[in-house]
């Protein structure tokens, strides 16, 4: 596994790679998970889809992320590996995803070369604030560890967490936002999006809203799943825009999860739905999520990831995303609903049944 951990990390560091270069790194990862991980191997044969027929990354079997919560889909042990990333739990009550990192150094190369294109723009280093608690307060979770990267490798030494085990430190924020309004020093503020629904409504108490300097920007990523109330997008971003003086184009959505090692980025939410895109280790389809075919083009579908960064788990993952395609990248639509959801349910059985038996 040491020879593909090193082949991954120096596809991640290329500018870019040609289908062809992808292809064949995707066919490789999928022999060796095919090898390794019982489960998969399975449901593959299942399918009749083995390393001598697949010949197109587009023909790796996608494993619903539902999958995630039943299995164990690993292809060394699980209690040999560096992090083991948990989902939040949310549609299945205490039944958590689990995505097992035998090593952190792929995930991180994914998030750091993508994060500098698509959030830092050409910036160095940025004063931040992090609406997230700490890996110390949450281990367990993708999104502690990815914020944790950002501070760390693109934060100023000003930067800080404004949320903890006690809730929002509002008044340290307001603070340090008030601070960089008066230095003219850009700041950039991210968290989930909840947290900046529990901001918003903290400063609007207040009355107190904020200008910030050229140059800031705020990162949001999660959505409303599983919270108490829903937002429609464009009130947030409105909302966003106004509270802190910052540009909805310089309000940039990420998009990812658990099951993923690599995320999505917008360029900003001007208009809605903005387009998603993502790095050249990365290729997404527009399923039907019964046959995994693709959906004819311009329909909407099911989005399916194939993610070189998934080395130890699965390559290819089904989603409960419903999506359609733009020139560069795709728009999303929101979860699964109707024929459609009943579609990942019965794809989820099907690969139980066939992983399991």
């Amino acid at each position: 596994m040491n020879a593909l951990i090193t082949e991954l990390l120096a596809f991640i560091a290329r500018p870019t790679a040609s289908d062809d270069d992808f292809n064949a790194l995707a066919l490789k990862l999928f022999a060796h998970q095919f090898e390794h991980n019982r489960p998969f191997q399975k449901f593959c044969q299942g399918r009749g889809k083995t390393p001598r027929v697949v010949k197109r990354w587009q023909d790796i079997p996608a494993v619903p992320i539902n999958a995630f919560k039943d299995l164990t889909l690993s292809c060394v042990p699980p209690d040999t590996c560096a992090r083991t990333f948990m989902t939040s739990g949310t549609t299945r009550g205490d039944v958590k995803g689990r995505h097992f990192h035998p090593t952190v150094a792929v995930y991180d190369a994914s998030m750091l070369h993508n994060f500098s294109r698509h959030f830092m723009q050409g910036d160095a280093k940025l004063r931040m604030g992090i609406l997230f608690p700490t890996e110390d307060l949450m281990p367990n979770s993708s999104l502690a560890h990815y914020l944790a990267l950002a501070i760390k490798h693109f934060g100023t030494p000003d930067s800080a967490y404004y949320l903890d085990a006690n809730g929002l430190r509002t008044d340290a924020l307001c603070e340090a936002l008030q601070q960089a309004h008066d230095s003219g020093q850009p700041f950039a503020l991210l968290g989930a999006s909840y947290s900046f629904v529990h901001l918003m409504d903290a400063l609007q108490e207040r009355g107190t809203t904020f200008a910030l300097p050229k140059g800031s920007r705020l990162l949001d990523t999660g959505g409303f799943k599983g919270q108490s109330r829903e937002v429609p997008m464009a009130s947030f971003y409105d909302q966003l825009s106004t509270t802190f003086g910052v540009r909805r184009e310089q309000c940039i959505n990420m998009y990812g999860m658990t099951e993923l090692s690599t995320q999505f980025y917008d360029a900003g939410n001007h208009s809605l739905p903005a387009v998603k895109r993502g790095s050249h280790w990365i290729r997404s389809r527009l399923v039907d999520p019964l046959t995994g075919q693709d959906v004819p083009s311009g329909e909407r579908g099911i989005l399916a990831h194939t993610d070189l960064a998934n080395f130890n788990s699965v390559v290819t993952i089904l989603t409960e995303d419903v999506g359609q395609a733009s020139d560069d990248g795709f728009v999303l639509l929101g979860r699964a609903q109707g024929a459609q959801a009943k579609g990942c349910s019965m794809a989820v059985d099907q690969f139980l049944r066939v992983a399991t038996a």
